[in-house]
C-alpha cells in the first residue's frame, strides 16, 4: 500500500463511522458511570462526569440536535438510515437521545439526592 493514494469514499466513511462509535463510546461510558461514582461517594468524580457530558449536550444543542460527527459522514454516502454515522444498532441509533437522554436525566437527579443528604440538608 503507498501512501499517496487517496482513501476512498467507503474508507473515509468507515474510518468516520469508527470515530463516531468510539465518541459515542466514551460519552455512553460518562454517563453510566455517574451512579456508581455516586454510590461510592465519589461526588467529585460524579461532578467531572456530569460537566464532560454537559458540553457534549451544549455541541449538540448548538448543532440543531445533531452530533457534528452525523454531517461529515454524510458527506461521503447517501444512505441516510438512523445508523448511517455510526456503528451502532438501528434501534439504538435511533432512540439514542431518549435512552441517554433519560439515564442523565436520573444519573443527575440521583446525584442531587446523595449531595443534599450528604450535606445535611
Amino acid at each position: 500500500m503507498t501512501l499517496d493514494k487517496p482513501m476512498s469514499p467507503s474508507r473515509k466513511l468507515a474510518a468516520i463511522k469508527a470515530f463516531h462509535t468510539l465518541v459515542w463510546a466514551f460519552f455512553a461510558g460518562c454517563i453510566l458511570a455517574i451512579p456508581f461514582a455516586v454510590y461510592f461517594t465519589r461526588l467529585r468524580m460524579a461532578g467531572v462526569l456530569i460537566a464532560i457530558v454537559l458540553v457534549e449536550v451544549m455541541v449538540i444543542a448548538f448543532n440543531r440536535g445533531r452530533c457534528p460527527l452525523t454531517a461529515v459522514a454524510a458527506r461521503y454516502t447517501q444512505d441516510r438510515a438512523d445508523n448511517f454515522d455510526i456503528f451502532l444498532p438501528v434501534w439504538l441509533a435511533r432512540y439514542n437521545k431518549a435512552i441517554f437522554g433519560s439515564l442523565f436525566v436520573g444519573a443527575l437527579v440521583y446525584t442531587l439526592i446523595v449531595w443534599a443528604r450528604n450535606q445535611g440538608v
